[in-house]
């Protein structure tokens, strides 16, 4: 039977890219020496107390969550943690978390919410992991469940997407009050690679699926889709984590002091009105 699907040279859409400057975030946001979930935290963090386990099944490294001060305030922080060396990648899964990571991260936020405890999260991932345990173990339902249930926490959710952010997985930790993003960092609902192989099957064509996604950090925020760009050091967060995590702390500090004088009720409605208005301007 013939293939229906034309060959990428005739179906790929000529999109203008500078040189393939949405591929060329996405590389700064996948740098090997670009600050990770715990090299993070330890810039803005103190007193981090880590918690384990979703009382159903196990603990995901993937995900790291606890307790912790920040500027003088108790919070809660969630996060992907992609690890450093390969054995460390391994035990992580790559930062693609599975059911139970997300089932912690969300018992975690209920547990800050009963304390009334700011939550912070932090995204860093290609993607939820697709394997078959994963999905016998419940994991579309897991980050459905994420979703709904991050709508209604009476407590600020401030998330934002440090490097990679990618699909229901990144998703799934980051329905907030607010949505940042680093400025190099990347979000969209598939990888490149994942698109260019649906698309046109062809995964060389990586970097015109990047700029058709449009996932920078500047296209996120001319769409709407987050709420603020912090500024990187030049060269990337990797040239300088310290001036890097300086920024963003400025940034959750100025936007925790506002959703800190906000209600339960009026956080949960400022959610729900935020994330209405998505897609309000799009084709328009």
């Amino acid at each position: 039977m013939q293939d229906a699907i034309p060959p990428a040279a005739a179906v790929a859409p000529e999109i203008p890219d500078a040189e393939g400057a949405a591929w060329q975030h996405v590389l700064l946001a996948r740098h090997a020496q670009r600050p990770n979930l715990l090299d993070w935290l330890a810039l803005l963090v103190t007193d981090f107390a880590e918690l384990h386990g979703d009382r159903r099944f196990g603990d995901d490294p993937a995900m790291v969550a606890g307790l912790a001060r920040f500027r003088g305030r108790e919070v809660l922080v969630v996060g992907q943690q992609k690890g450093r060396e390969i054995k460390d990648k391994l035990r992580r899964n790559f930062g693609m978390a599975q059911p139970e990571g997300y089932r912690k991260a969300m018992r975690l936020m209920r547990l800050a919410e009963k304390f009334r405890r700011p939550i912070l999260t932090f995204i860093d991932t290609n993607g939820a992991y697709p394997g078959i345990e994963a999905e016998a173990r419940g994991q579309a339902e897991a980050i459905a469940f994420n979703l709904r249930e991050m709508s209604r926490l009476r407590v600020p959710v401030i998330a934002t997407v440090t490097g990679e952010g990618g699909s229901g997985g990144a998703l799934a930790i980051a329905v907030g009050n607010r949505v940042l993003m680093m400025e190099n960092a990347v979000y969209s609902v598939i990888t490149p690679e994942g698109c260019a192989a649906i698309t046109w099957r062809d995964p060389s064509m990586k970097a015109r699926a990047a700029t058709a996604l449009k996932p920078t950090a500047g296209e996120m925020l001319s769409l709407g889709l987050i709420d603020e760009v912090v500024p990187e050091p030049e060269g990337g967060a990797h040239c300088a984590p310290a001036a890097a995590a300086a920024s963003l702390s400025a940034a959750l500090e100025r936007h925790l002091e506002e959703l800190g004088r906000m209600s339960g009720d009026a956080l949960v409605q400022d959610r729900y009105e935020r994330f209405r208005r998505m897609g309000s301007g799009f084709g328009s």
